[in-house]
C-alpha cells in the first residue's frame, strides 16, 4: 500500500452536497481489480474511479469506474467528476477545446462549456428497442402506477442498460414510491422522466418543500424542463441522486422522437434532498452533449 492523491467531488451541482458524490483515486497504477473493487465497496458511494495513463495515444487519461458491486464500462457522473478532478490536479489535454477520456466503452469526448464552469461529455452511441408488454406491466406494478401514466417506453443501452419511461407529469415522477425489492427481482434498472409545463414549474417544485429549498439554494435562477428519477435496485442502489448515463440515453431517445427540444435542463435528486442539474444539448451534427458542474469537497491522500 502507498499514499495516493484522492478527491471526493460532487457532480451535477454548483453547490457542494446537492449533487451526486464521486470518489476519485488520482493514481490507480499498480492496483489490481480486487483492490479497486474492495476500495469502491468501502467508500460505499454509487461510483469510485481510478485514473490511469491512457493506452490510446489520442486519449488524455484513462479511467476505470467501479460501483460497490462491480465495474462499469461507462457512467456519466464519474466521467464529469473524473475529468474535473484531472483538470484541477493540473492535467493538460492535447486539445484546448476537448478532453478525451479512455474507458471500457472506448473514447469519450468531454468539452468545456463556454461562459460557465460546466463540463459536458459526448453521449455514447445508443441502442434502443421497445420493451415487452409483460415487462412494462410488471414495472408499472412495482412503481405503483397505472399503465395510462406511461406515455412512452424504451429499453436504452449506452453501456449501462435502462428501461426509460416517459410519464404523464412531474408530479407523478416525484410522488413515486417504488417497491425496490420487486424491481430488483425483475433485474431491470428504471429511469423515469416527465416534462414540466413551464407555467407550472414553480408550483410543482414548491410542493416538494425541503427539496425545493435545496433546488433554490443550488440554482435560484434555473427552471428545469424535465424531472428525472433513476431506480437501480438490481445493482444495489435503490435510487441514484443524479445519473449522467441515464440522462444521456433519455435525451437521445426523447429528442429523436420529438418528446424534447434539442436543448433543455433536467432536474434530478429532488426526492433525496438533492438538486442535480443536467444540461442537455444536441449540436448541429446530431451529437448529444450532457453537461454539469462539479465541485471538490475532499482533497487529500488515501492509503491504498
Amino acid at each position: 500500500m502507498k499514499q495516493r492523491a484522492f478527491k471526493q467531488v460532487d457532480v451535477f451541482t454548483p453547490t457542494p452536497y446537492f449533487g451526486n458524490p464521486l470518489a476519485v483515486v488520482m493514481d490507480g497504477s499498480g492496483l489490481d481489480d480486487a483492490a479497486m473493487q474492495r476500495f469502491a465497496k468501502w467508500t460505499n458511494l454509487s461510483e469510485t474511479t481510478f485514473l490511469l495513463p491512457p493506452t490510446d495515444s489520442s486519449a488524455d487519461y484513462s479511467v476505470r469506474i467501479f460501483t460497490p458491486g462491480g465495474e462499469l464500462p461507462f457512467a456519466g457522473h464519474p466521467t464529469l467528476g473524473s475529468c474535473h478532478s484531472w483538470l484541477e490536479a493540473g492535467g493538460q489535454p492535447h486539445s484546448k477545446d476537448v478532453i478525451v477520456q479512455e474507458c471500457k466503452v472506448g473514447l469519450v469526448k468531454i468539452r468545456r462549456e463556454k461562459g460557465s464552469k460546466r463540463l459536458a461529455f459526448a453521449a455514447p452511441g445508443l441502442k434502443r428497442s421497445a420493451p415487452s408488454p409483460a415487462l412494462l406491466a410488471q414495472v408499472a406494478g412495482a412503481l405503483g402506477i397505472k399503465a395510462t401514466s406511461i406515455l412512452a417506453a424504451q429499453c436504452l443501452d449506452n453501456g449501462p442498460m435502462w428501461l426509460g419511461l416517459l410519464l404523464d407529469s412531474p408530479e407523478t415522477v416525484l410522488q413515486l414510491t417504488p417497491d425496490h425489492k420487486a424491481l430488483a427481482k425483475l433485474g431491470t434498472k428504471v429511469g423515469v422522466v416527465a416534462r414540466y409545463p413551464h407555467e407550472n414549474t414553480a408550483p410543482l417544485i414548491a410542493r416538494a418543500n425541503r427539496e425545493a429549498k435545496a433546488f433554490a439554494a443550488s440554482a435560484p435562477e434555473a427552471a428545469p424542463d424535465f424531472e428525472v428519477r433513476a431506480f437501480a435496485s438490481p445493482i444495489g442502489v435503490d435510487e441514484d441522486p443524479v445519473t449522467g448515463s441515464l440522462n444521456a440515453s433519455l435525451a437521445q431517445w426523447l429528442i429523436a422522437e420529438g418528446h424534447a427540444p434539442e436543448r433543455y435542463t433536467a432536474s434530478q435528486g429532488v426526492c433525496l434532498g438533492r438538486a442535480g442539474q443536467v444540461h442537455i444539448e444536441r449540436d448541429a451534427a446530431g451529437q448529444v452533449w450532457v453537461g454539469g458542474e462539479s465541485v471538490t469537497c475532499i482533497d487529500g491522500r488515501v492509503t491504498l
